[in-house]
């Protein structure tokens, strides 16, 4: 199933205009309906100078009123409280908050990996969600998709606005999963062709033997806020192995031959400190970290999970 199973498009099938095709039509357009209404709650506020919607942490003009200070010679007598003059015979100068425009960054992992049990599918599922947030909030967004090693990330340059939500829903189902690109080098790739401060949410199992200390540290020192979501499928999270099993690696084709015994429970701790070990790198670096399962339904990830965790509000 590809996004066009999860958001709205037009049937070209029974000619008939204005009806969206497939089954799911009306929990799509309720779940189009919900993401209207939320935004994408960020705790760093990186934020480039071009207006926006969030506030800044330093002074400017805007509506939303910040402080007083003295006022000095020339200042813009404009914004003197002259309230305060007439009480006090002394000019103060009101200061206000800058609002400014936040980048979102969709950072899509299309690997050989994210093909097994739905992955890559979910992942194009979030980043149209996180996307039409974005959007709706008159956020810049831009989408990085790696695959292989040694490739350029595709990309969806930075775009906004409500008008352009079709283009990132076509540029997502269009996505094509393989490759043996690891997430901690695609993230470095893309940073190559990135320019903006905002948040990176990056969707990816996390699968990778490379360094995500590194990739972390790049994203942060970039003045992006990460928002790692660790995708797996039902069996990478509870394996039912029984007899002696070869396993190969979908992407650099090794094997490795196991007899399972107390392999499962060995694994089980891997994983989890593992997990553990992601959610602390995003921590450290102001970001946060969850994993999902591909069997929980989008709309619980979205409007329970993600909002119970304060990612969107």
């Amino acid at each position: 199933m590809n996004c066009s199973n999860t958001f709205p498009k037009r049937d070209k099938d029974d000619g008939r205009t204005g009806r969206f095709r497939a089954k799911h039509t009306r929990t799509t357009v309720g779940t189009l309906s919900r993401l209207e209404r939320l935004r994408i709650n960020s705790i760093r506020r990186f934020t480039d100078k071009r207006r926006g919607e969030h506030l800044a942490g330093r002074s400017g003009t805007s509506n939303e009123f910040s402080d007083y200070r003295d006022y000095v010679p020339g200042d813009d007598v404009r914004f003197v409280d002259w309230n305060i003059f007439a009480r006090l015979n002394r000019p103060y100068l009101k200061l206000y908050h800058i609002q400014e425009e936040m980048h979102v960054a969709l950072l899509v992992d299309a690997s050989s990996s994210m093909m097994f049990e739905n992955k890559l599918e979910r992942a194009r599922q979030l980043a149209a969600a996180f996307g039409v947030m974005g959007l709706l909030a008159t956020e810049r967004v831009s989408v990085g998709v790696f695959n292989s090693v040694g490739e350029a990330p595709t990309r969806l340059r930075p775009f906004r606005g409500r008008a352009s939500m079709m283009k990132l829903f076509r540029f997502l189902e269009d996505i094509e999963g393989g490759g043996n690109a690891p997430v901690d080098d695609g993230i470095e790739t893309f940073l190559k062709y990135h320019v903006g401060r905002g948040i990176a949410i990056v969707l990816s199992d996390f699968l990778t033997f490379g360094d995500m200390k590194r990739a972390f540290n790049r994203l942060f020192s970039s003045g992006l806020e990460i928002f790692g979501i660790q995708i797996l499928g039902p069996s990478e999270l509870d394996p039912e192995v029984a007899g002696d099993v070869r396993f190969v690696d979908c992407e650099t084709a090794e094997t490795l031959d196991v007899s399972p015994g107390e392999l499962i429970g060995i694994y089980n701790e891997y994983r989890e400190d593992y997990q553990r070990g992601l959610a602390q790198l995003c921590r450290q670096r102001s970001g946060r970290f969850v994993a999902i399962s591909t069997e929980d339904s989008l709309e619980w990830v979205l409007f329970d999970l993600l909002r119970r965790r304060g990612w969107i509000v």
